[in-house]
């Protein structure tokens, strides 16, 4: 049974490929709803595409295999709410749309001071930065993030990942409190 809290993914959690992975991994658990849009997809090639060098039509693959994924992930039907709507970056906007489009408790992103609580408080929305919005989705079901990055883990064959690195992944992507419950946890990744 998938949950009806609804998140929706701001493009800059999506564009490390160690976030947007687990996240991934904890949205097929059914807890919640991941929710995006193309203008969210959009945002996220292009940022990776100009700062690593990589042509969109590579990054096409990744995109097509999140829809896939998760069950209504796109959200639409929310672009004439844009220009109604103000947050101190106007390029936000589409973000914003698209929570309120969707009904959305949260939006999950590492620039909560771009969407501030008064401006979102009477959509009933709010923002959680990632590293809290994993925890709590543990928090939730105890073990879920354990069995989640225990699943992410191994896709990562080429090169493989020791626990240890995939670890420190997370440290230098910004989730210090999701590295260092891993840690604690780390017996649980391996298989044996």
């Amino acid at each position: 049974m998938i949950s009806t809290f609804t998140a929706v993914f701001d493009a800059n959690i999506l564009f490390g490929a160690r976030v947007r992975s687990l996240l991934m991994e904890l949205a097929m658990s059914g807890l919640f709803r991941a929710r995006w849009s193309e203008d969210i997809h959009q945002e996220w090639m292009t940022a990776v595409s100009a700062k690593r060098n990589i042509p969109i039509t590579r990054l096409e693959p990744i995109r097509a295999a999140m829809d896939a994924a998760v069950p209504d992930s796109l959200v639409t039907g929310y672009k004439a709410l844009i220009s109604s709507l103000h947050l101190p970056d106007p390029n936000d906007r589409h973000v914003l749309a698209a929570a309120i489009r969707c009904h959305a408790s949260v939006i999950v992103t590492f620039n909560e001071q771009d969407f501030p609580a008064e401006l979102l408080d009477p959509y009933g929305i709010h923002t959680r930065h990632p590293d809290q919005f994993i925890l709590d989705v543990d928090g939730v079901d105890p073990g879920v993030l354990v069995d989640s990055a225990k699943a992410d883990l191994a896709h990562y064959q080429r090169p493989p990942l020791s626990v240890e690195e995939y670890i420190d992944g997370f440290i230098a992507a910004g989730l210090p409190r999701t590295a260092n419950y891993l840690k604690k946890t780390r017996v649980l990744l391996t298989d044996t």
